[in-house]
């Protein structure tokens, strides 16, 4: 066997049984300390400093291109239905979340997944 294989049977093996069940825990844990953590620390964090407008910044950014890139360049079943009737599907629901001064992002989720449903029904 090549050295991959070889690496992936172990890696197969070593997940299989309580393998995976101590991986999972492990992962639990981890996940858990940092929230931990971040609890503990946010008393003395203030959410109005420079390093947070920034990482707020660089979230809004990350959600933004990643939408673009669902909606240019998507993958599996997405990517069978035509690039105009997506950015259609978008804008109507941005219209419907514009639409008015109150927030409606769940109207709009709700419109573009109905429409995009609504397309895969009738096609």
């Amino acid at each position: 066997m090549s050295g991959v294989a070889d690496t992936l049977k172990h890696m197969s093996d070593a997940l299989s049984g309580w393998g995976l069940w101590i991986a999972l825990i492990g992962a639990c844990l981890g996940t858990y300390f940092c929230r931990a953590i971040g609890v503990c620390l946010s008393q003395s964090i203030n959410q109005d400093s420079e390093i947070f407008r920034w990482l707020a910044a660089v979230t809004y950014a990350m959600v933004a291109a990643l939408t673009v890139r669902l909606i240019m360049m998507p993958l599996g079943l997405m990517a069978t239905v035509p690039l105009w009737i997506r950015i259609l599907i978008c804008a109507l629901a941005i219209a419907v979340m514009v639409s008015k001064l109150t927030k409606r992002l769940v109207l709009a989720l709700l419109t573009g997944t109905l429409l995009m449903v609504g397309y895969g029904v009738i096609r």
